[in-house]
């Protein structure tokens, strides 16, 4: 039977968001790593003074998320914090963390590299410019 909504963007955006996101979080699922831990790890990477707030800003992480995900991935020594002024503190990686990165990172393109696989190569070009218009035109308004 034919999906009668599969003609709507953005039912077809969903379902295949969904589909996506559920192989990328089992792929991550073999490194004891969540999605929004992953994240973490891939933005922290090589930058010595990011602050929580500013993780949770780029991922559109709220607050009371925030804490208990650095929690957890403190609980894992992955991360540390250190004092980068009087009010601030800055998130950097463990070696522990170094280690998990680059098991992350390698997950990560594995799975890029089977999704864009999955895109007709007519498509390729304009795919990854045309999801950023849909969500970088929300933010600009934000």
């Amino acid at each position: 039977m034919r999906d009668p909504l599969s003609h709507l963007p953005g039912y077809a955006l969903r379902r295949a968001a969904h589909v996506i996101m559920v192989d990328l979080s089992t792929r991550l699922q073999a490194i004891d790593l969540k999605l929004s831990e992953a994240s973490v790890l891939l933005l922290i990477d090589g930058r010595d003074d990011i602050t929580s707030s500013e993780i949770g800003r780029i991922l559109d992480i709220q607050r009371a998320n925030m804490v208990p995900l650095l929690n957890r991935l403190d609980a894992q020594k992955l991360i540390q914090r250190r004092p980068l002024d009087r009010k601030s503190m800055a998130i950097t990686l463990t070696e522990e963390g170094k280690k998990r990165l680059v098991r992350t990172k390698a997950i990560t393109q594995a799975f890029e590299t089977d999704l864009l696989a999955r895109i007709p190569q007519e498509h390729r070009d304009h795919f990854v410019p045309a999801l950023n218009a849909l969500w970088m035109a929300d933010s600009s308004t934000a």
